[in-house]
């Protein structure tokens, strides 16, 4: 069993419109439930992202708060993974991620096809 940091277009290409941000995270969260099938956990940096910047007082998408917290909690989570899989679409945060995972020896996936079983 490993637990796979989902990473994609977040904001990319959205000019900060929230229907484009949130037809970007139903992409991301639509690999979610295939992995948790497989027998891996699935993470969203967003998951754990976005309530702490709501908390912290963010007033829009990608204000101040957001910078300083959004990219972060990905990448503290991606310590934490095993793998990550890199959905298609233009995102320098996801190539971050991308590039720390394999700094950090992970397991690099771009299709959920070559993500394998779980053991059990």
């Amino acid at each position: 069993m490993m637990m796979i940091l989902i990473a994609g277009p977040y904001r990319s290409g959205t000019q900060n419109d929230p229907i484009l941000i949130k037809r970007n995270m139903d992409r991301l969260e639509a690999q979610a439930l295939p992995i948790f099938r497989k027998g891996h956990v699935p993470m969203i940096g967003e998951w754990a992202a976005n309530p702490l910047i709501e908390l912290a007082g963010s007033k829009e998408v990608g204000d101040g708060i957001f910078q300083q917290i959004q990219y972060p909690v990905a990448h503290r989570l991606l310590r934490k993974c095993d793998a990550i899989l890199r959905i298609e679409g233009e995102s320098v945060g996801a190539d971050k991620d991308v590039e720390l995972a394999k700094s950090l020896g992970l397991k690099v996936y771009y299709d959920i096809n070559e993500i394998p079983d779980a053991e059990q």
